[in-house]
């Protein structure tokens, strides 16, 4: 893939390649901090903005021409696959995403479909219609929410600050949450090779919630699952692994095999980088926070970072985690800016 992009630093990056700068893109780059963003979300719902491929194309598009990244990011939700496995999904502003109808029974698992693909061809439409925008300019990365995260969505009806049913289905009733996981697994292993075949020229599958988990539920209910996502997709594209506890979790992250680790902002990145087999590049992993800072605070903390890992083949820079909603667009801005300029 890398041959016909004008700029392929991320891929050349993601495996391991030497690159002249680390490539730059942001988690949330393409959302509410812009108010380009607002414009379009003020006159649609946000899964209509999902669901209508030219609408998807026109916010993933916006960091691309605003922001001048090295990659873009599909403009979609970690939640479709639940929607399309049978989940009744609605987002409340202020409140976030709902399931009307949440997993909790031996016969709430059995209604969770896996031949669903069909349900999620408007991602492939949105695929299309943006690599059309981008022209082979830059990569295009395309997404999956991990089984363990997706399933505390299903089991809790929504978010969650604590988990507590997640982690009572994971003790009482291990393999029933066993079942769920499988079946968010085979969807996630088709909706991937589906955005592979429509063009991505990488992909990242989230664990969002990974950091709720001890380390032995984290092997038994994370890990086998995104190790078995990992060995089943088509792996003619780069895949990061992101999990927020990935400064913990990285040692038993590399056993799944992905191109790349997405680290949090807990851990120093060449530490990590360090321990990981040969050939894993490392991606991250600024505070988000740090946008929020004067713009001296923000180009010293990037630059503090860049030094950290010269010489380190591999390293994608990014934010440990999304960007916040507030952040001032100009501060995102400025710190694409530091990087461009930056030269190993």
């Amino acid at each position: 893939m890398s041959t016909t992009l004008q700029n392929d630093l991320l891929i050349r990056a993601a495996l391991s390649q030497q690159t002249e700068r680390p490539p730059v893109w942001m988690m949330r780059q393409a959302g509410r901090f812009m108010p380009e963003y607002w414009e379009i979300k003020n006159k649609y719902s946000f899964l209509e903005m999902c669901k209508t491929p030219e609408i998807a194309a026109d916010v993933t598009m916006l960091p691309v021409d605003l922001l001048g990244i090295d990659a873009a990011i599909l403009f979609s939700d970690i939640l479709v696959t639940a929607e399309a496995m049978g989940g009744d999904l609605s987002f409340e502003q202020g409140i976030g995403p709902r399931f009307s109808n949440p997993v909790r029974s031996a016969a709430d698992v059995e209604r969770l479909s896996t031949d669903c693909l069909d349900k999620l061809q408007y991602v492939a439409d949105a695929i299309k219609v943006i690599q059309q925008r981008l022209n082979g300019t830059i990569p295009l990365i395309g997404f999956a929410g991990a089984p363990f995260t997706i399933l505390s969505y299903l089991v809790e009806g929504g978010s969650s600050k604590d988990f507590k049913l997640t982690k009572l289905l994971l003790n009482n009733e291990p393999q029933l949450a066993h079942k769920i996981l499988q079946k968010i697994a085979d969807v996630t292993v088709d909706y991937l090779n589906m955005q592979i075949t429509a063009g991505v020229n990488a992909v990242q599958l989230f664990d969002s919630w990974a950091l709720a988990l001890s380390w032995n539920d984290y092997q038994e209910f994370s890990h086998q699952y995104n190790k078995y996502i990992l060995s089943k997709i088509n792996r003619t594209v780069p895949v990061i692994s992101f999990c927020k506890g990935s400064s913990v979790f990285a040692p038993i992250m590399a056993e799944a095999n992905p191109d790349v680790i997405s680290v949090d902002w807990n851990a120093d990145l060449k530490n990590i980088k360090k321990a990981l087999p040969e050939g894993i590049a490392v991606q991250g992993n600024l505070d988000p926070f740090v946008l929020y800072a004067e713009k001296k605070v923000i180009k010293d903390k990037i630059l503090q970072l860049f030094e950290r890992m010269r010489g380190e083949n591999g390293f994608i820079f990014n934010l440990g985690h999304g960007i916040m909603p507030d952040i001032p667009f100009d501060n995102v801005k400025y710190a694409i800016e530091v990087v461009k300029e930056f030269r190993y």
